[in-house]
């Protein structure tokens, strides 16, 4: 029997068996088992899910559920670890047989998404007091949606510029711009003096939500508090106008239109991009896919706005509104995400930590100078620079429902102005009532 995603949000938003009776869904629910949380000797059984650690974090996740059983006789943790690509179907179907998880591990999009249907736990009564005052201020505020704090934030990955030092030196450049309103001069300079380009901004639909950071970095309001668009503004003219003449200038490879942040990673590898934005572990890739790139490459800050904000994407905990051990749930995604736990974390899996204290230990550490292989020291300046660029980075697009239908609308009608279809102007004046019009129907 199918049942549709829609319908199955409903499920995590509490819905009665007599109510889905009515929709013909009574018959499936009866067939369903009911999780029970008692196991043997009153033992009640957590149910965590998180997504893409095991086998690798296989030891780390043991050792975090031993300790926090030994704090809380009586409580078990059953753990299962579940693909990327596969956990919004199975936590649809885990509603739908009334087995949700206590506490999930989920991507912000997918976490809002569910939770502007009611569908998670408000954590707000749940949590002890003082609770947020252990977490970077900028990330705990992002697991907020309408006064509701519906996430505990767990790991964070920053971007930072990694830069062909031979190319920079032959643009005339000691180190990348850090500033976008620097970058048309920089990519003119690359373009001109060594035939390459400077970086590669994918504008396809479904990919990377990179461009659309920078519309906020260039100062453009998305969204205005009734959800229709608030980017038809001079900011978001400028911002596209900056876009399409970089690339109607050929400032820009041709292929920003039609491919992905994957094909930008294969232009660096190749020696024609000067610079790409990713993280510190690019360098180990590189260093076995191009030892040549490799050895010319140097990490630098992440570009950024006027205002210096570089963008943080954050791995959130929450608690579908199923669950029936919230207060368990919750000791244990804190626990999880204490500053030491999440430390250790951090060093094993190579990411950040968004607990304050875990923050400042693990830049201490990255601070220290350490002897070994040249690749080395630079994996570790490399996590240095991510790590420091969380003192001015936020979550610049907020996961909210909607947010991939805007990125398509705001990137299809870019790339007609990149293509001379329509003046930008004109691009921007269409993304607004194209985005309107779904925002009605959704929210009226």
């Amino acid at each position: 029997m199918t049942v549709s995603r829609r319908r199955l949000l409903r499920l995590l938003a509490g819905a009665s068996t007599t109510a889905l009776a009515s929709g013909g869904l009574a018959a499936a629910l009866g067939s369903c088992a009911v999780r029970r949380s008692a196991g043997p000797e009153g033992e009640r059984w957590l149910n965590v899910w998180t997504l893409d650690l095991a086998p690798r974090f296989n030891g780390y996740m043991q050792g975090v559920i031993q300790a926090w059983e030994l704090r809380n006789p009586g409580l078990r943790v059953r753990w299962t670890d579940v693909p990327w690509g596969s956990v919004e179907r199975k936590l649809l179907a885990a509603v739908f047989a009334r087995t949700a998880p206590d506490l999930v591990n989920l991507n912000p999009p997918f976490a809002a998404n569910l939770a502007s249907k009611g569908g998670l736990l408000d954590l707000t009564a749940v949590l002890p007091e003082g609770a947020a005052a252990a977490y970077l201020p900028r990330i705990w505020a992002a697991g907020r949606q309408e006064g509701q704090q519906f996430a505990l934030p767990w790991y964070l990955t920053a971007r930072i510029t990694m830069a062909n030092r031979q190319l920079l030196e032959r643009a005339g450049y000691a180190s990348p711009p850090q500033h976008w309103q620097e970058l048309p001069a920089y990519a003119e300079a690359v373009r001109r003096r060594t035939g390459r380009y400077a970086l590669f901004m994918t504008v396809v639909p479904d990919d990377s939500a990179e461009l659309l950071e920078t519309l906020v970095q260039m100062g453009v309001e998305l969204l205005d508090p009734d959800r229709r668009a608030a980017f038809a503004s001079e900011a978001g003219e400028r911002a596209f106008a900056f876009w399409s003449e970089l690339y109607r200038r050929q400032l820009l490879p041709r292929e920003v239109v039609s491919q992905g942040y994957r094909r930008a990673i294969e232009l660096y590898q190749s020696g024609d991009l000067a610079q790409v934005a990713t993280g510190a572990d690019f360098l180990r890739n590189l260093q076995t896919n191009a030892p040549g790139i490799a050895a010319a490459t140097a990490p630098f800050p992440p570009l950024t706005g006027s205002g210096g904000e570089a963008n943080v994407a954050v791995m959130n905990l929450v608690v579908p509104r199923q669950s029936t051990m919230a207060a368990a749930a919750v000791s244990f995604g804190l626990f999880l995400t204490n500053a030491p736990n999440q430390l250790r974390f951090a060093e094993e899996a190579r990411v950040l930590p968004s607990a304050q204290a875990a923050l400042r230990q693990l830049e201490a550490g990255l601070a220290t100078p350490v002897r070994g292989p040249a690749l080395q020291q630079l994996v570790q300046r490399a996590r240095l620079l991510s790590a420091e660029a969380l003192a001015d980075a936020r979550v610049l697009v907020p996961a909210m429902p909607g947010i991939k239908r805007l990125q398509a609308i705001l990137y299809t009608q870019l790339q007609r102005a990149m293509l001379g279809e329509v003046n930008s102007k004109r691009a921007l004046a269409d993304a607004a009532d194209d985005w309107n019009r779904y925002a009605s129907a959704r929210w009226p």
